[in-house]
């Protein structure tokens, strides 16, 4: 399996530091979790219903006409390569690599490409893959550009894959509202706007017709019913939506002038990250795993990306740490 961010019970084995000492950087879910709604009997004790209004309010959420919730959007990366038959599938790299690994073992010709080289490789291409805003750089590619690669994959049958995992924050750049035009596919992660990864709970925005391939071969009931129950309930609290929106954004730029403070201005980011490309990147990041500080490195590039901290606290500690770093490492 691949390397993911969130990987603190393995930190706490090999640093020999309790859970509750730990503040934890390493993935970008925000970290003020949404309330959990009272969850009624019925949900744990009969199997999910498909009419309950999950797909209704998921669709006035994201805009969307047709929508199928999924067990993360994870599982709709896994899945949508088996959909096709053999594929010369680009990723927009460096991106989440779960994307990549997908294609290649479904077994298509899989190219990884920089944003400068899509135009060159768009019309040998099948299906073009881009996670926006990117995710670990933030880069985020303007709706009109992503429409137009589309028209021009679509024409010939191919499909443009977007994954919005990190949408939520900007909504005004999302696509959603056309992914109903054949060969459009937007996948959409609940748990990292709401805090609450640990739900396993996504969307796969598309066609209808696609949507029902995609149905059948994920099988029935692939989203609990209290899942189905806890989502609605969020999806629905409009009024917390805004406030999620405001305090990320503050966050966000707050790390950011922490890290440029620190001598370490950000590469990239977006109002749940920011990323830092460096050459001290694995040097900084066993430092700040010695004093409990878990981040997310990268190898290609060497890079590290710094989630969320919740609190004055949290940020205190990170620019302590950062503070004795430059003590040891003028």
């Amino acid at each position: 399996m691949l390397e993911h961010g969130g990987r603190l019970q393995r930190a706490i084995q090999h640093y020999g530091i309790a859970r509750e000492d730990w503040l934890d950087l390493s993935s970008g879910i925000a970290p003020w979790s949404y309330a959990i709604p009272e969850i009624p009997l019925r949900a744990w004790a009969r199997l999910p219903e498909t009419d309950d209004g999950l797909e209704q309010a998921a669709s006035a959420y994201y805009g969307a006409e047709s929508l199928l919730p999924v067990a993360g959007s994870q599982a709709a990366i896994q899945a949508l390569p088996q959909l096709r038959g053999r594929s010369k599938v680009g990723v927009l790299s460096p991106c989440y690599a779960e994307h990549a690994e997908g294609w290649r073992r479904a077994g298509h010709e899989l190219i990884e490409l920089r944003e400068d080289q899509v135009e060159q490789q768009l019309d040998s291409l099948d299906v073009l893959v881009v996670v926006n805003p990117n995710n670990p750089t933030g880069r985020l590619v303007p709706a009109e550009q992503l429409l137009d690669w589309h028209a021009r994959l679509a024409s010939r049958g191919g499909w443009l894959l977007v994954d919005e995992a990190f949408m939520d924050n900007t909504p005004q750049h999302s696509i959603a509202a056309h992914a109903d035009r054949p060969g459009l596919i937007v996948l959409r992660s609940f748990g990292k706007f709401f805090g609450l990864a640990g739900v396993r709970l996504g969307f796969a925005l598309a066609e209808r017709a696609l949507l029902l391939q995609l149905a059948e071969l994920l099988g029935p009931w692939t989203v609990s019913g209290p899942t189905r129950i806890l989502g609605q309930a969020c999806l629905l609290d409009t009024a917390a939506h805004q406030q999620q929106i405001i305090r990320c954004t503050e966050a966000s730029q707050r790390l950011a002038r922490v890290l440029g403070a620190a001598g370490f201005a950000p590469t990239g980011g977006c109002d749940l990250f920011q990323y830092l490309v460096s050459d001290q990147a694995l040097r900084l990041h066993e430092f700040m795993a010695r004093r409990g500080i878990l981040l997310r490195l990268f190898t290609a590039p060497l890079s590290l990306r710094f989630g969320l901290p919740a609190s004055d606290q949290d940020f205190q500690r990170l620019e302590q740490a950062f503070n004795d770093y430059r003590k040891e490492h003028p």
